[in-house]
């Protein structure tokens, strides 16, 4: 049996956000970009003490929740970005993670950046 080097977590995460780019983040895309079985990223991930679907989860949230500031983009094209049927599916993911709809997280977001770059631009002022 040949040895298989198996790939860090940075490299499986890393695998899933080009999976989500090309629009096919499953765990059978993701092993087979990191040129290992399906079966064997399962074991080694479970060894880590996470899962495919947990980083994908964690990869989807940490995207979404810059698209969210940092776009204008309408949920409906973040939830088919994010690889989720539509937009209520990933309202309520986003909730369930987030314990707050992803309409309010980007209006909260948007003032907390406004107010800093005033208090910026005020202190540069002064």
């Amino acid at each position: 049996m040949r040895a298989v080097r198996l790939p860090s977590f940075q490299a499986v995460r890393a695998a899933i956000v080009a999976s989500l780019r090309h629009g096919d983040a499953t765990l059978d895309s993701t092993a087979r970009s990191l040129k290992i079985s399906s079966r064997t990223l399962q074991r080694h991930l479970g060894r880590m003490g996470t899962s495919h679907s947990e980083i994908l989860a964690e990869v989807r949230l940490n995207i979404a929740c810059h698209l969210l500031v940092d776009s204008r983009k309408p949920l409906s094209d973040i939830a088919k970005f994010l690889g989720y049927s539509n937009a209520s599916s990933f309202s309520r993911t986003f909730v369930r993670l987030m314990k707050i709809q992803p309409v309010i997280y980007r209006q909260q977001q948007l003032v907390r950046k406004g107010k800093s770059g005033m208090s910026a631009q005020k202190t540069w002022r002064d």
